[in-house]
C-alpha cells in the first residue's frame, strides 16, 4: 500500500510519534510519503533523515498553483459537496474563506502526489490541514483517515463533522476523546472511531541512578510556548512560592510564540533568579532534565495525552497535571501522580506543597507511574496495534464517490 501521511508541520520535535508511526508502517511493507503543509523550523535536525523525503506544500509554486485552481474547477462535481459545506455552513466568513483556500490546497497536494499511485491519505491532527488531505484523497480516488488529539477536537474542531463523515476511519488517543466524538457527532458510525493510544519506549526512559540535591525544590515543564499551554499560570504559581519563602528553581523548556510575553512576565515579577526559559531542548538531553526535577508539571487549558507525562512517569518522576480531558487515563490521582482542579491556583499550589513535603516518601507512586507506562503506554506494543488497525481499515474498499482517479484525467495528463 502507498500512503500519503500529512501533518501541518513535519518533522516536528514535539510530535515524534508521527515519525514512529511512519517507521512502523514502513516495517509492514508500506510505501509512505511524508507530507507537510509548511516547512519545519530551521535548526531542528533530530529528524533530518525524514525531512529529506518529505513533500512540502507551502509555499506553493506559482504554475502548479494555477493548475490546482483549474483542477478544482474541472473536477468541481467530485468535490461539490465539500465546496458547498465550506461556503454554506454556520461558521464565520473568515473560517469559510480559509476552508475554501484549503480546498485549493488539497488540489495542490493531489497534483503533487499524482505520480505516486497513492491509495490512502492519513492526516495527523484535525486542523485545517486535514481538510486539504480529505480533498486530495477525494481527487486521487484514495481512502482518507485522520488522528485526533486534543485541541483539534476540543478547541478548534473546524468542519470536523464533515471530516468524520468522509473519513474511512478516525483514530483518537484517549477514551475521553472517543466518547466526546460519539456524543458530539451522534450520526457518526461508532465502529470507525478507534481508540489508539500513543506510547514511548520505557527502556529509553529509566529512573536516574541518583539525583543531585541542592536544597531547592526543582520544577520542570516541557512543551511548546503556546497560549493553550498556559505557562503564565505557572509563572503566577512561582510568584506565590517566592512570596512564601520557598527555595525553588523552575525550568520552562520549549520554544514558541509566547516566549517574549513570558520573559516580560518573569522580569516584571522579579523571578529572573527562580524561573528559567530554557528554550528548545533536544530529545537526547531531556532525560537529564527530567532527572534533575522533583516534579514535572502541566498547566494547559487543553491536552490530548501528553508524551511529556509518559516520559517523566517512565523515569519515575512525580507529575502534576490538570484534571482535564483524558489526562486522568494516565495520571491516577495520588497513585501514579497528582491532579489539580483546572485553573485553580490555590489547588495547584496545594498539590505542589504535597510533592515538596513528601519528596522522600513517594517511591511507591514513582514505581506505579513507571508500571503504568510499561503496561498501557508502551510504544512497541501500541505501534503494532496502530499498524494492524490502520492497514485493516485502510485496505477496505473506497466509497463510490472516490472511484474517479484524478491523475488519469485529461487535464492532469496535459500538466
Amino acid at each position: 500500500m502507498t500512503i500519503a501521511y500529512l501533518s501541518n508541520c513535519f518533522p516536528d520535535p514535539h510530535e515524534s510519534y508521527v515519525c514512529e508511526e511512519i517507521r512502523e508502517l514502513r516495517k509492514h511493507g508500506c510505501e509512505v510519503v511524508p507530507c507537510s503543509i509548511r516547512r519545519p523550523l530551521l535548526g531542528i535536525r533530530e529528524f533530518e533523515s525524514f525531512y529529506l523525503g518529505t513533500l512540502v506544500v507551502f509555499p506553493p509554486e506559482f504554475l502548479q498553483s494555477l493548475h490546482a485552481f483549474f483542477l478544482c474547477v474541472w473536477r468541481l462535481p467530485l468535490i461539490l459537496d465539500l465546496v458547498a459545506r465550506a461556503l454554506c455552513g454556520p461558521e464565520a466568513w473568515p473560517r469559510r474563506i480559509r476552508c475554501l483556500a484549503h480546498t485549493w490546497l488539497g488540489a495542490y497536494l493531489a497534483l503533487s502526489l499524482r505520480e505516486r499511485n497513492i491509495q490512502h491519505v492519513h492526516v495527523h491532527h484535525g486542523y485545517f490541514a486535514s481538510w486539504a488531505g480529505m480533498v486530495a484523497a477525494r481527487l486521487l480516488g484514495a481512502g482518507f483517515s485522520l488522528t485526533l488529539h486534543g485541541s483539534d477536537l476540543l478547541v478548534r474542531a473546524d468542519y470536523l463533522d464533515t471530516k468524520l463523515q468522509n473519513c474511512r476511519f478516525c483514530l483518537t488517543i484517549s477514551e475521553f476523546n472517543r466518547r466526546h466524538i460519539l456524543t458530539r457527532y451522534p450520526g457518526i458510525d461508532a465502529r470507525k472511531v478507534l481508540l489508539q493510544r500513543l506510547g514511548i519506549d520505557p527502556a529509553a526512559w529509566r529512573r536516574p541512578a541518583f539525583k543531585q540535591e541542592n536544597g531547592r525544590f526543582s520544577i520542570l515543564t516541557v512543551g511548546r510556548l503556546h497560549p493553550v499551554k498556559n505557562h503564565g499560570f505557572l509563572v503566577l504559581a512561582c510568584l506565590a512560592l517566592k512570596a512564601e519563602g520557598v527555595p525553588f528553581h523552575c525550568v520552562i523548556a520549549g520554544e514558541g510564540e509566547e516566549r517574549g510575553r513570558l520573559g516580560q512576565l518573569i522580569r516584571e515579577f522579579g523571578l529572573d533568579g527562580e524561573v528559567e526559559l530554557k528554550g528548545h531542548v533536544p530529545r537526547e538531553l531531556l532525560p537529564a532534565l527530567y532527572a534533575d526535577a522533583d516534579v514535572i508539571v502541566l498547566t494547559s487549558h487543553s491536552e490530548g495525552l501528553p508524551v511529556t507525562l509518559m516520559e517523566a512517569m517512565a523515569m519515575e518522576r512525580v507529575v502534576l497535571a490538570p484534571a482535564i480531558t483524558g489526562i486522568s487515563e494516565i495520571v491516577h490521582d495520588r497513585r501514579t501522580g497528582f491532579l489539580y482542579q483546572p485553573n485553580s491556583l490555590e489547588d495547584f499550589l496545594k498539590q505542589l506543597r504535597l510533592v515538596r513535603l513528601g519528596r522522600g516518601s513517594l517511591d511507591r507512586m514513582r514505581a506505579a507511574a513507571r508500571r503504568e507506562i510499561q503496561i498501557r503506554f508502551n510504544s512497541q506494543v501500541n505501534l503494532k496495534a496502530f499498524a494492524s488497525n490502520f492497514l485493516q481499515r485502510a485496505g477496505e474498499q473506497p466509497h463510490p464517490e472516490g472511484e474517479v482517479v484524478a491523475y488519469e484525467d485529461p487535464l492532469l495528463q496535459q500538466i
